[in-house]
């Protein structure tokens, strides 16, 4: 078993690059023993890479990144161990795809109202068979050369400020919750230094929260430590990953946080307790 696991990956299924098996072989080869696959709004690589990891040695934990709202803020929990049978999640996933798919629909609107002759099918060609986010519209705007860059898409036209963004369907972190809960899995706060958000964690607590994603990209060492100890405070386990998607452009490589296998062992206990 590899020394180091990664408990945040994506896949093609949402806005990552690689397929699920070709990230369970990477996994592999990077020495990982474990890995999440925790696409965003979505379950649909798992069993794919469930099956690549049996097939090569790679533990693969059933997965996904819940995008919730508080306000105008995008708050990010991340579910583990989930029931992809449970019939009331797979119907939550399904309405996720639906409104994502509207949502897109609705910013290239958007777009051609600003000038920008940006044609819906391109996007759905970008996205194949993911759900539909922001980075698929930003890959069809290079690809129709109506920017120069990805990341020109989102300054100029798709980012929180930009004149073509759109919110997400609104449910609230406790519902995001919910969701993980009803369906046997162990909800976490994602990558909680980037939303800055702290005084929400309480509630959350309340509302279920088992743990807090304290080893991320985005996290410098001083915020890792910190979220550390306000996960010891409220009795929570902690997590970390490399939020990887493919790219540079979209977070680290693959295992690059170097988490131990010991955050892993905490993951499953606590799920192995949950369901006692």
């Amino acid at each position: 078993m590899g020394r180091f696991v990664d408990l945040h990956v994506h896949t093609t299924c949402s806005d990552g690059i690689f397929r699920p098996e070709e990230v369970v072989r990477m996994a592999a080869e990077a020495g990982l023993g474990v890995i999440a696959i925790t696409d965003h709004d979505t379950v649909d690589g798992v069993e794919r890479a469930l099956e690549a990891g049996r097939q090569i040695g790679v533990e693969v934990i059933p997965g996904v990144e819940l995008s919730t709202r508080v306000g105008c803020l995008d708050i990010h929990i991340l579910g583990y161990y989930l029931d992809l049978n449970a019939s009331p999640f797979k119907e939550c996933m399904e309405r996720f795809r639906r409104e994502r798919r509207e949502r897109a629909r609705k910013m290239v609107e958007k777009l051609n109202l600003l000038g920008v002759g940006l044609r819906f099918e391109t996007v759905l060609e970008v996205a194949g068979e993911a759900v539909i986010g922001r980075p698929h519209i930003a890959d069809a705007l290079v690809r129709e050369a109506w920017v120069a860059s990805y990341d020109e898409a989102f300054r100029k036209y798709i980012g929180y400020d930009g004149p073509a963004y759109l919110p997400k369907y609104d449910i609230s972190p406790e519902e995001g919750i919910e969701i993980i809960r009803k369906a046997g899995g162990i909800p976490v706060l994602g990558h909680p230094g980037t939303a800055r958000r702290d005084e929400l964690i309480p509630g959350m607590v309340r509302a279920g929260l088992m743990g807090i994603e304290v080893f991320h990209p985005l996290h410098p060492p001083e915020a890792s430590r910190y979220y550390q100890k306000l996960a010891r405070k409220y009795g929570l386990i902690y997590t970390g990953g490399s939020d990887f998607h493919g790219s540079d452009r979209r977070m680290a490589p693959l295992g690059s946080q170097q988490v131990s296998y010991e955050v892993f062992q905490a993951l499953r206990d606590l799920y192995e307790r949950a369901r006692a």
